[in-house]
């Protein structure tokens, strides 16, 4: 079968202006919703976010510096249900979870030394017969000791 370009064209055309629109809701929701939470801290470089559906999960390796304490924020719009996230160390012991915290949205610690840390996120499967899209965010700021 021969499609014709035009139809090629508009297709393409639609999924980078779909794909634009995703990334624009992410950045308004890390501004508008996320990145207050960092009050006190000054963000750091990194921006992490993406689009989710329920039951995806995703790892985002991040350097941490010795000497800092460190505020560690992970959101999902609110269409989404609680996200789930977890830190380890790059040898995949569990440093922290936020499945026990009073606070399931942000982690502060104070790094001793320099390091990597994979913090994984997962976006729990509701069960429902609609499956939820939305943007989860993580990012961190810092304060110099």
């Amino acid at each position: 079968m021969i499609i014709p370009m035009k139809k090629i064209f508009f297709s393409l055309a639609l999924s980078v202006m779909l794909a634009s629109a995703a990334s624009a809701q992410c950045r308004a929701f890390t501004k508008n919703r996320v990145l207050p939470n960092l009050s006190g801290y000054i963000q750091n470089e990194n921006y992490n976010a993406a689009l989710f559906m329920e039951g995806d999960e995703a790892e985002v390796l991040m350097t941490f510096y010795g000497g800092k304490d460190y505020r560690l924020v992970v959101m999902a719009h609110p269409v989404l249900p609680e996200v789930e996230f977890e830190v380890l160390d790059t040898n995949d012991e569990l440093l922290y979870t936020n499945k026990t915290a009073t606070n399931k949205s942000s982690f502060d610690f104070r790094m001793a030394n320099t390091q990597q840390l994979k913090v994984r996120v997962r976006v729990p499967d509701s069960g429902g017969t609609i499956v939820r899209q939305g943007c989860v965010t993580v990012v961190a700021g810092h304060k110099e000791k």
